[in-house]
């Protein structure tokens, strides 16, 4: 019998350090649900009626088919930057959520309000290869609309943020490195396989210098959450 209670004692014991471990999951699964689900209305919806965007530039960007690797690079760097914050540090991981939520939201607003798109998209592959077979088939899956700012370029530097910010990755030399060349090879991308307007990057830019400054300089969110978990923390007071 006493065998029997303790099995069950250490089993609820187990639950709740599973719990306390990795409830902090629940944000991001909140959001990747409601995320993918507005995107994905978005998606089937805005079609047709949408502001053009465009800027001079656009037109003297070459069509460069091999960035559709670093492109597509992308899906993993988010994910495994997010990752190693989630089982690494929570401070890193509350912030980079922060960051990138954050943008996505204001995206998502956005083309929800000012539908938007672009006609910068090769009628015709020139080559036929790998590289435009790939960018082929993203072309299908991926509509030309709901385009302002690019994620793309906002979440790979909220990304390389979080590596350069990370005190684990601080003497990590190869990794820092590493994220900077993709980080940059991605935002190159966008441009070079014609996902996105040079205006899509600006802004993407100028959205990430403010989200910076309200994540990472000010730090308000980290200190808002230890504060609660302070508050959580302290004992009653004996009258």
């Amino acid at each position: 019998m006493e065998s029997i209670v303790s099995k069950k004692t250490s089993g609820k014991n187990s639950l709740i350090k599973f719990w306390q471990s990795y409830r902090h999951a629940i944000p991001l699964i909140i959001f990747g649900i409601i995320y993918m689900t507005w995107f994905g209305h978005l998606e089937k919806t805005v079609t047709s009626h949408y502001k053009i965007i465009h800027v001079a530039l656009d037109d003297h960007i070459p069509f460069c088919e091999v960035f559709v690797i670093p492109y597509l690079l992308w899906f993993a760097y988010v994910a495994l930057v997010v990752l190693y914050c989630f089982f690494k540090d929570k401070d890193d991981y509350f912030r980079t959520c922060t960051f990138l939520f954050t943008g996505m939201t204001i995206f998502l607003i956005v083309s929800t309000l000012w539908p938007n798109g672009h006609h910068l998209r090769p009628y015709t592959m020139p080559r036929d290869n790998i590289f435009t077979q790939l960018i082929a088939m993203l072309y299908r899956a991926d509509t030309p609309t709901n385009l302002w700012p690019s994620i793309h370029v906002y979440n790979s530097i909220g990304c390389h943020l979080a590596v350069m910010k990370s005190r684990h990755l601080a003497d990590k030399k190869g990794i820092r490195i590493g994220s900077l060349i993709l980080c940059v090879s991605i935002i190159m991308s966008t441009t070079l396989i014609k996902q996105h307007s040079v205006f899509d990057v600006l802004t993407a830019f100028i959205l990430a210098a403010i989200m910076y400054g309200v994540v990472y300089r000010s730090d308000v969110l980290i200190h808002f959450y230890h504060g609660l978990q302070g508050r959580h923390k302290r004992k009653p007071e004996i009258l």
